[in-house]
């Protein structure tokens, strides 16, 4: 018998559990108001700087953000630096083929950002999930993707009645014989493109194999390119469980060289799945996560660390924390114990976003019901703002405060960061990252997986999701991580820069003190330092709730 699911809610990127009714709409009927001009911005200096690269004569090597953000629509150059655009990526005229995952798809918008001239002849795979065929969404996409002659539908199989396919992420073939995996956060919408925060990590440029080539220097290994090869077709291959979806795309990406890539796949797949903690396997959902997590090093001095879990969703976790304890938290933190704190946005912060309401659309968790309002009890203390200015939270000294720039325009990225301050003594801000994880995921079981057993060897999962972890051990043995604000880079230190000296021609030398020096690896923050906790009054932002304080636009919010 064929199962029946509600109709999402258009703009809609939450987890399962959490499935809006069909009576409801993106844009409440109160967002008719008239719009009030733009706030003023402030405009900061812009300063070029290659990614990677420092922009002082240090010695020690500085290593750009293996993360990146979106370029924001209303905000202005100085808060844009090193950001990306869909026609970055899509608008080569070298790319040949393109497969685009993701959970909502506008294909005209898709179709628009690659180069005019070749448009109509690159070959486009759009990966959906909307497996009923009466989906209206399914046949929306149908209707706009007959109008491109290049174009080609793959609906993934979905054998869990509250699973979405929620990956983003594009898979691009070149001319030149190079491919690249970008894998993001965003919808394939306007709206995620334009004022929310988002980010990607693009890999290398991937090479075709050298004849005789069979695979990669050297066996697979936690956070090498080998391993992450092994990963990712094994995530393709679930794709294919029922019917061929991804076989084509399999067979082509497998000839290319994954050896430069730096990092460690994260992703989940639908079906009930054996854990194996091997190297020589792929692990999805929490049970990934926790597998990878065994070969981070860890430095434990200093204050205790803290693990930031900023996400855009939060599913039905449970009346009790058990599961976010036993089984999620347990798999973060499976080097040592951390706190745990969760950033999602107030609905002031919404009604101060760049789009007011209409951002809180992409933004969902319930507190309405029993067990939604138990929920909202134990996670009450482990929230913290996303813009971190609250006149109503707890107080942060604004003279420590790191600005990313991110602060007004909503979030609907998606991060995992481990931190810990080097000396009791640091600022709360100068922090160094353990590791890092963008993904698609929220904060859900149908995300992460249900431990199906007392000792965790089955976990069971809903949806499609993928992410890539990145710490300071990949690129050099002794590097530090530190976050990154408005650019890709960090400045180097003043520190650093006392350890260069003159050789008396005019060029610097390294001292014996410049050999001990770490590289530095930045990453980039979409939100603020310090975190900013929830006040006693405060709440999560609710989008199936009644808003009737105005937004800065002069709007409200009823559904």
């Amino acid at each position: 018998m064929e199962l029946t699911r509600k109709r999402p809610l258009e703009g809609y990127d939450g987890d399962g559990d959490e499935k809006p009714d069909n009576q409801q709409r993106s844009t409440p009927r109160s967002l008719t108001h008239p719009i009030s001009p733009p706030l003023k911005k402030r405009r900061l200096p812009t300063t070029k700087t290659d990614t990677g690269s420092s922009t002082t004569s240090s010695p020690v090597e500085v290593i750009g953000s293996p993360f990146q953000l979106t370029k924001i629509k209303n905000l202005p150059a100085g808060l844009n630096e090193h950001t990306y655009t869909l026609n970055d990526i899509l608008g080569d005229p070298l790319i040949s083929e393109c497969w685009e995952f993701n959970y909502l798809h506008d294909i005209d918008f898709l179709m628009s950002a690659f180069d005019e001239d070749v448009r109509s002849l690159v070959k486009v795979h759009v990966v959906h999930g909307f497996w009923k065929r009466e989906d209206p969404n399914r046949l929306a996409l149908q209707e706009s993707v007959s109008r491109f002659s290049n174009v080609t539908l793959h609906a993934a199989f979905l054998p869990e009645m509250f699973g979405t396919h929620h990956s983003k992420m594009f898979i691009l073939l070149r001319h030149d014989d190079t491919a690249q995996i970008i894998i993001h956060t965003a919808n394939l919408i306007t709206r995620d493109w334009a004022n929310m925060t988002q980010a990607a990590w693009f890999s290398p440029r991937l090479p075709l194999l050298k004849p005789g080539q069979g695979q990669e220097e050297g066996q697979p290994r936690i956070g090498n390119g080998a391993k992450f090869k092994m990963d990712f077709v094994n995530y393709l291959r679930a794709y294919d469980t029922k019917r061929s979806t991804c076989k084509d795309i399999i067979t082509k990406i497998v000839r290319y060289d994954f050896s430069s890539i730096k990092g460690a796949l994260i992703s989940s797949v639908p079906g009930r799945h054996t854990v194996t903690q091997s190297v020589s396997s792929t692990d999805f959902g929490w049970a990934a996560m926790k597998s990878a997590l065994t070969a981070v090093p860890l430095n434990n001095n200093g204050s205790k660390p803290e693990i930031a879990i900023q996400i855009s969703s939060i599913a039905t976790l449970g009346p009790t924390d058990s599961w976010l304890k036993n089984t999620f938290f347990r798999a973060l933190s499976t080097n040592t114990p951390a706190e745990f704190k969760v950033v999602f946005p107030t609905p002031d912060e919404i009604r101060k976003s760049l789009d007011g309401y209409n951002s809180g659309g992409s933004i969902h968790t319930k507190v309405q019901s029993p067990q939604q309002a138990k929920q909202l009890q134990y996670l009450k203390p482990l929230f913290h703002h996303w813009a971190n200015d609250s006149a109503s939270g707890f107080a942060v000294d604004p003279s420590k405060v790191k600005d990313s720039g991110r602060k007004r325009a909503a979030p609907h990225i998606k991060t995992y960061i481990r931190s810990h301050r080097p000396t009791p003594e640091s600022n709360e801000s100068d922090i160094h990252i353990d590791w890092a994880l963008l993904t698609s995921a929220n904060l859900s079981k149908q995300a992460w997986g249900e431990a199906l057993s007392t000792k965790e060897k089955t976990v069971r999962i809903s949806s499609y999701e993928i992410g890539v972890l990145v710490w300071p051990g990949l690129y050099d043995e002794k590097a530090v991580m530190r976050p990154a604000f408005l650019s890709d880079t960090l400045l180097a230190s003043e520190e650093n820069i006392a350890g260069v000296s003159d050789d008396g021609n005019g060029k610097e030398k390294e001292t014996d003190d410049d050999q001990n020096k770490a590289a530095e690896v930045a990453l980039r923050m979409p939100y603020n330092l310090p975190l900013q906790r929830y006040g006693p009054g405060e709440v999560p932002w609710v989008a199936t709730a009644n808003h009737t304080e105005p937004d800065w636009m002069g709007r409200i919010w009823q559904v």
